[in-house]
């Protein structure tokens, strides 16, 4: 019985030795924290901006209509490779073809009385010029005559001339006066019929002036009937059919489209970049385009504009346009020009970019899930508890107050099984990892998870490793 005893007795000490040990082990572990680790490594990082968006050609036109009536001719088809100058479409225009026609009819006729009036102008000239030449021979004849008829009358009044003679001389004299005077009339009724002729020259060329005006500014209506190519280029979008009545653009109401002429030569990715991400893009940073309708194929580009004016992600519309609230999410248009833009590619076809906004070679990298921000009070260690009270009974400092609740951004580091904080200062930005300029060496530990933990871990905490959840979730 006695060595039935013994045994409990051994039996029940040893179960009370294992329970004191397995507390003593749990309760030295309390407060010690699972963590998730990685190392801090060197390697290359780029820094990528993404937005989406939709093909577009650099440049293309909306062609409407310009005058009222019904489509008659369609000469091009969807798809249709046009040259600068190509007729596309025509409306029907009788009414702006007869004016026209009469217009050149009119025309014609004032060029014909131009061209008499010019005749009679010249033939006026020419009988001006006649008379002239007549008066001066006239002229020249009367003073020969009136010399031969002085002398006739100084020998006849000396009684050395015969009377017949003076008579005679007399006579010849006076009608060659009267022809003098009668060819200076007829001098003055043609320069009168001249100017009469200059000024019905004068008055048709006016109608003439009127005419060509008259005619150019019905020929410019009649040219609105008709839809020429603005430039080489594709039709995109042909949204009428022959037979159709169109109308053009009124002061506030859109007229008809005919069709879109699209220069293909340089095609477009126009994304939207979200407003915390455009100050990193810049002119001739590079891209990769993947177009949704051409899988598994990726497009180089290069940024080419880039708007400077927010648009409202809900409406599309310009920020500084818009009445809604400037809490709203903004984008910013930004144009990239593919490099090789293949045969298939449609405007319209949706699409993403990558934009390199910038690349580090050999730098420092560290997860982007280990950084975390703490305020710099939270970081100082606690007090022992009887400095406590001492403590509180202290009156705070404003200044010291406001310093401890400086945000500072960091990383924790696994040192003596305890998590340590370190200010970071970060560079670039890659799709997993971030640039640590600062404040780290290559082969640090840092903790990288869970997140809970790392949003709530305190300074200096005792931590234990445990990389096993992270490998199985990687695997």
């Amino acid at each position: 019985m006695k060595r039935k005893w013994k045994i409990i007795i051994a039996v029940a000490a040893l179960l009370i030795a294992a329970i004191g040990v397995y507390a003593s082990t749990v309760y030295s572990k309390r407060g010690v924290i699972s963590v998730q680790t990685g190392k801090v490594v060197r390697g290359d990082l780029t820094s990528l901006v993404t937005a989406s968006g939709e093909i577009k050609p650099k440049n293309y036109i909306n062609i409407g209509a310009n005058a009222m009536g019904e489509i008659t001719q369609l000469l091009v088809n969807e798809g249709d490779r046009v040259r600068k100058g190509q007729l596309l479409a025509r409306i029907e225009n009788t009414q702006p073809s007869a004016d026209v026609e009469s217009q050149k009819a009119n025309l014609s006729s004032a060029e014909a009385d131009a061209n008499a009036a010019e005749a009679g102008l010249k033939a006026s000239d020419d009988g001006l010029a006649t008379t002239r030449g007549a008066i001066t021979q006239s002229k020249a004849d009367l003073d020969r005559m009136k010399a031969d008829y002085e002398r006739a009358e100084s020998l006849f009044k000396e009684g050395l001339g015969a009377k017949q003679d003076y008579e005679v001389k007399k006579f010849t004299y006076d009608a060659q006066v009267a022809a003098v005077q009668q060819n200076e009339a007829r001098l003055v009724q043609a320069q009168a019929q001249r100017e009469q002729t200059a000024a019905q020259l004068t008055a048709t060329q006016r109608r003439i002036a009127v005419a060509r005006a008259s005619l150019t500014r019905i020929n410019d209506i009649l040219h609105k009937y008709d839809s020429f190519a603005p430039l080489d280029g594709v039709v995109t979008n042909l949204p009428v059919r022959a037979g159709e009545t169109v109308v053009p653009g009124l002061q506030n109401q859109t007229g008809t489209l005919i069709m879109t002429i699209a220069d293909m030569s340089l095609i477009t990715a126009e994304v939207k970049v979200d407003e915390t991400d455009i100050v990193n893009v810049k002119l001739g940073q590079t891209a990769e385009i993947t177009i949704d309708a051409i899988p598994n194929k990726t497009f180089k580009g290069h940024v080419t504009e880039m708007g400077n004016t927010a648009i409202l992600r809900s409406t599309g519309v310009a920020a500084s346009q818009s009445a809604i609230s400037s809490q709203e999410a903004k984008d910013f248009k930004v144009v990239i020009a593919l490099d090789n833009p293949p045969e298939e590619i449609r405007p319209g076809l949706s699409c993403t970019a990558k934009i390199t906004t910038a690349t580090r070679q050999n730098v420092l990298t560290i997860p982007i899930q280990a950084l975390t921000v703490r305020q710099k009070g939270d970081l100082e260690v606690k007090p022992a508890t009887g400095a406590t009270g001492a403590a509180a009974a202290t009156k705070p400092d404003p200044a010291a107050e406001k310093a401890r609740k400086e945000e500072l951004q960091g990383v924790f580091v696994v040192s003596g099984g305890k998590a340590v904080f370190r200010k970071v200062t970060t560079g670039i930005t890659g799709a997993t990892d971030i640039e640590a300029l600062d404040g780290l060496k290559e082969g640090d530990e840092i903790i990288t998870g869970t997140y809970q933990v790392i949003r709530t871990i305190r300074n200096e905490a005792q931590v234990k490793v445990d990389n096993k959840v992270s490998t199985q979730q990687k695997t």
